[in-house]
């Protein structure tokens, strides 16, 4: 499947650099390339999210390999922070991008990690060098995974399309800061005076569902993974009990756990 409509006018170069399967956290070093934001039509894909992720991070978006993702897309949302390494076109400082979707398995991309929108890529140019930065169409980089962010957005839940009332119930997490993964997700509704609880099934990245929804207003607790560390977090907000097809819920809580670097690095990670 095609990553955008526009994608490959990127003319991809070749590289001897592999994907490094070492801990995001630890230092890869690859390529990356750019799309147009402007023009792209962004899939759901693995991650879920759809023309929304135009939205993230004011366009610094991105497209990663699908090791970056994690498994299910369970890293979906995360943030990287990429520096280009051409010395005479980059200004060094790098640029932090989200993750949105999984970059296609195809021959042209076998030597590339990232694909950056022209926005985030244009931002890691030395002043009056950005025409010739895109010229080139891919850049040597260093990347590693960094805490996302979110500090005037709390952790949030689109209703999906997908969704159908009165019971199925389909959600987008949104704005899942730190360096955290959502791994299960637990809904409660007050049933006169009896707490009813069920779990959503984990469909990919960032988007769960619930079958036989439960009725009435839904609060949630998120069972968060951030490395070795373990957590539960609750939201502080309900999804109302009138919810509606893709309108955002704000659930009044924002996570910001980072990873404590105990995983280590695999040997010869940046060779």
């Amino acid at each position: 499947m095609a990553l955008f409509s526009v994608l490959f006018f990127l003319f991809l170069a070749s590289s001897s650099v592999s994907a490094a399967p070492c801990n995001p956290l630890c230092l890869h070093k690859s390529k990356a390339g750019y799309f147009p934001l402007s023009k792209a039509v962004i899939p759901s894909g693995a991650c879920g999210y759809g023309s929304i992720a135009k939205s993230f991070n004011k366009g610094y978006i991105a497209a990663g390999i699908p090791s970056l993702l994690g498994e299910n897309g369970v890293a979906c949302g995360s943030c990287l922070h990429v520096t280009c390494k051409n010395k005479t076109l980059c200004r060094g400082t790098g640029t932090n991008v989200v993750l949105t979707c999984s970059l296609p398995k195809i021959k042209d991309l076998a030597n590339i990690d990232l694909i950056l929108s022209d926005r985030a890529y244009i931002s890691m140019a030395a002043k009056g060098k950005a025409r010739e930065l895109l010229a080139l169409k891919t850049v040597d980089v260093d990347y590693i995974r960094v805490s996302c962010e979110y500090m005037n957005h709390n952790l949030s839940v689109r209703v999906d399309k997908s969704s159908k009332k009165p019971d199925h119930l389909v959600l987008t997490f949104l704005n899942q800061g730190g360096q955290t993964g959502i791994y299960m997700v637990t809904v409660y509704a007050q049933n006169n005076f009896t707490r009813v609880e069920r779990d959503m099934d984990h469909k990919r990245g960032a988007v769960w569902e619930m079958k036989n929804a439960l009725q009435g207003s839904l609060s949630f607790r998120l069972f968060v993974y951030s490395g070795y560390d373990r957590s539960f977090v609750y939201s502080n907000k309900d999804l109302p009990a009138d919810w509606k097809v893709g309108k955002i819920y704000d659930l009044g809580v924002q996570m910001n756990d980072r990873i404590d670097k105990r995983d280590g690095c695999i040997p010869n990670c940046t060779d």
